[in-house]
């Protein structure tokens, strides 16, 4: 190797490395996101834009700053979009001192079309008027100015859009088939999760580490190291075996978001440190080939079946657990006794069970180098549930649940 070629490849190693840091800090910094902060950065590296999707209050916004706030140099824009934003108020306002002058200009600077890195909030509240521009600014990069001309080329990277709410029209649906990547984010489900934050609220802990990268490190990722990774042969069969189990179940992805989801692979290679794309890496796929939350499940289950045994054996245990849930839920009003024979003869035992097998698939997975993002949820399922079980069947008092679990 030359010694040209021999520095570009450290450097783009220290970018790597740097992404996987400041993906660790994040995911210390936000509880059960590891795999949504992960995600993130991989659609980045991709070149491609993603949706934040998930009710108020699960840090949607504040996750995307802190993410994009750690590429230094870059020009960052943020915007919270409503059904009367004018084009002008995202790509650039009039110019008024150069309007009393008889000219007509805009002004760019601080705006979408000077932008490295975007977060656009409410995507789907985008105006009538603005659509036309905002899908030119995502698919191509390119804004046309108000008083005609030649377009401008926009430096941007990719976009991190958040929504309350998936799209109820055709203007905002031609959004929503744009944003390659799609991350559901819930309420915390871990109980000691939720301690956590709860004292977060009043403790004063020490400042965070904060890793960063920079803009040059990340655009020659993005534009040479990523595109740069192999795709071996056994990998695209894998994707097409995906597809056909896929469109068995009529979950039908376009041609279109299967190319661009081939970006995102290497992205995920590159990411830990690996010359070419694995099994792993098909993982990254159950954020792309659905279109509604309800399918989500069924395209995470075929992905796992595909890459991950361990994390299939997972899902089959959430559904013993939402189960147990669902009967929970339906005892509602019976008698604590009712409710404590139900403990005593079922869900205690299903649930303890439950967890030990959760445990032991999270040992094999970590041991053999496999993803623990999807174990890991499951887990935080199980003992949301048992602490549900401890508080609401047995009479526990919620303060010291934590502790029996």
């Amino acid at each position: 190797m030359a010694p040209q070629d021999a520095h570009g490849a450290q450097a783009a190693q220290d970018t790597a490395r740097r992404l996987r840091t400041i993906s660790g800090e994040l995911a210390d910094r936000f509880y059960e996101r590891a795999d949504v902060v992960r995600t993130l950065v991989v659609t980045l590296l991709a070149g491609q834009h993603s949706l934040v999707l998930g009710p108020p209050g699960t840090a949607k916004s504040e996750m995307a700053r802190e993410l994009t706030g750690r590429i230094e140099g870059a020009s960052y824009w943020e915007i919270l979009l409503s059904k009367f934003t004018a084009p002008t108020r995202m790509f650039g306002p009039i110019d008024v001192a150069a309007l009393a002058r008889g000219e007509y200009r805009q002004v760019y600077d601080g705006r979408a079309t000077t932008a490295h890195v975007a977060f656009i909030d409410e995507i789907f509240k985008c105006s009538t008027a603005a659509l036309n521009e905002t899908l030119g600014y995502l698919n191509e990069r390119i804004y046309h100015p108000e008083s005609g001309g030649e377009p401008i080329r926009c430096p941007l990277i990719g976009a991190i859009t958040a929504s309350n709410e998936l799209p109820s029209g055709e203007d905002s649906a031609a959004i929503y088939d744009r944003l390659l990547v799609r991350v559901e984010v819930k309420y915390l489900e871990d109980p000691s999760n939720f301690a956590s934050l709860v004292r977060s609220a009043v403790s004063r802990p020490a400042a965070p580490a904060r890793t960063t990268v920079q803009l040059a490190a990340l655009q020659h990722a993005v534009t040479e190291a990523v595109p740069a990774v192999d795709v071996p042969d056994a990998i695209v069969d894998a994707v097409c075996t995906l597809r056909a189990a896929l469109r068995r179940k009529e979950l039908v992805a376009s041609d279109r978001r299967w190319r661009q989801a081939v970006g995102l692979l290497q992205a995920s290679a590159y990411l830990d440190g690996r010359p070419a794309v694995s099994e792993t890496d098909l993982s990254v796929l159950t954020h792309v080939l659905w279109n509604s939350p309800a399918e989500r499940p069924a395209v995470e289950r075929e992905v796992l079946h595909l890459v991950n045994p361990d994390a299939k054996e997972a899902l089959d245990l959430a559904d013993t657990i939402d189960e147990l849930e669902a009967q929970l839920d339906a005892m509602a009003g019976q008698s604590r006794e009712a409710l404590s024979e139900w403990v005593i003869k079922k869900a205690h035992n299903q649930l303890a069970i439950a967890g030990q097998q959760l445990e032991k698939l999270r040992e094999e997975a970590a041991s053999a180098g496999r993803s623990t993002a999807a174990i890991d949820r499951v887990t935080g399922r199980q003992r949301a549930v048992r602490a549900r079980v401890l508080t609401e069947a047995l009479g526990v008092d919620a303060s010291t649940v934590q502790a029996q679990l």
